[in-house]
């Protein structure tokens, strides 16, 4: 059993606890609070003056896909030789050895997305995962975590290049329409297949994939930065009935009130970038603060490699500087991104029976000159900066 104690603990679930105990058993935290008897077998983490935060979680990267100072070799993300592949598995590609996990760790991000990039308008299934491990199996949370989808420029960009459809949003828009209809039809085939096994249809890898997002077991997961796409998202998923996040989200704030209406979650960034494209005309870090206002539920992410992924902080932070309340800006970046990637029952917050995932910081999160002083991933110090 290990004892955190001593330290002021955010635990993004009830009160903030400006001296609190937290016990550890078997990767599970045990209990929380400030007047908690420490076993007398407990290892003792004394966190005086120090602040203990769940592990941040990045709701949307490429950490281990497209890996760090590898180039060609390395970008595994986007399968671009036909515009719907929604039988890819991020699973399949993640390197666990990429060393931005390691910087993830030691930066406090415990968990993250990784998933498809955005040239197809339909990528492939993403997952949710601790960021340590040597066996991708093993750091697996949750696969898939949805079906990653692209609308605007990129699509179009990249197929227009080799001649072929989309070339235009309608082009987007109409494969994503055909492709849904083609798992419909698909799914109607294995319904009646339970009555009658001689009816089952051969087997398609993508119309399964797709199927899973029909029958509601996992969200569309849409790339969508300016305002008219979100809302061609939006319509596409209405008409079909299916579930979507809205990832990137960057005219957000031009539509917020849209995206409350429509009771959508959404993930927003890479907001510490430049304006390489069109679609990023209106990039601002107010987008936090005005979708908060209006109601919307919302992670922050870092796109990873588009921002390292232990920049997560930094990015929480210049939300708060323009505006956005500190307390929304850390659940941003915990339990807000854990309940809208699906893994809010198991971390997010520090509350008894989740996993013990746990940062030990020497100030708070979002002074720069902050440093994590220790990384606990399922009850394991896995970092320790002494």
């Amino acid at each position: 059993m290990i004892a955190i104690t001593n330290g002021k603990i955010y635990t993004m679930a009830n009160k903030t606890l400006e001296n609190g105990t937290i016990l550890i058993k078997e990767g599970k935290i045990e209990d929380v609070g400030e007047s908690i008897d420490i076993p007398q077998n407990a290892k003792v983490i004394d966190a005086k003056g120090q602040v203990i935060m769940p592990g941040l979680i990045d709701a949307h990267s490429h950490i281990g896909i497209f890996e760090e100072a590898m180039g060609f070799e390395g970008a595994d993300g986007n399968e671009m030789t036909h515009p719907s592949t929604p039988h890819l598995r991020a699973i399949d590609a993640v390197n666990p050895m990429d060393t931005a996990l390691k910087e993830a760790y030691e930066g406090g991000i415990t968990t993250v997305v990784s998933g498809p990039g955005s040239a197809n308008v339909i990528g492939g299934q993403g997952m949710a995962m601790k960021t340590y491990g040597k066996i991708i199996d093993e750091m697996v949370m949750l696969e898939p975590t949805g079906m990653k989808c692209a609308y605007g420029e990129n699509p179009k960009r990249v197929y227009s290049s080799q001649k072929k459809a989309p070339s235009t949003r309608m082009g987007t828009a109409a494969v994503m329409r055909e492709e849904l209809i083609k798992a419909q039809e698909y799914l109607k085939k294995l319904e009646k297949a339970e009555e009658d096994s001689e009816k089952a249809p051969a087997r398609d890898l993508k119309m399964e994939g797709l199927v899973k997002v029909l029958r509601k077991e996992i969200p569309l997961r849409a790339h969508a930065h300016r305002a008219d796409d979100i809302v061609t998202a939006l319509r596409i998923a209405e008409e079909f009935d299916v579930d979507i996040t809205i990832e990137h989200c960057t005219e957000g704030h031009l539509v917020a009130d849209y995206l409350a209406e429509k009771k959508v979650d959404v993930v927003i960034g890479p907001t510490l970038s430049s304006r390489p494209k069109v679609e990023l005309a209106n990039l601002t870090f107010e987008t936090g603060r005005v979708l908060w206002e209006a109601g919307v539920k919302f992670a922050i992410m870092t796109d990873h490699p588009v921002i390292p992924q232990h920049y997560l902080p930094i990015c929480a932070a210049l939300a708060h500087r323009d505006g956005l309340p500190k307390e929304e800006a850390l659940k941003a970046i915990t339990i807000n991104a854990a309940e809208i990637i699906g893994v809010g029952e198991r971390v997010g917050s520090i509350e008894k029976g989740k996993d013990a995932d746990i940062i030990v910081l020497d100030g708070d999160l979002f002074d720069y000159k902050t440093k994590v002083q220790k990384t606990i991933i399922n009850g394991e110090v896995i970092y320790d900066r002494k």
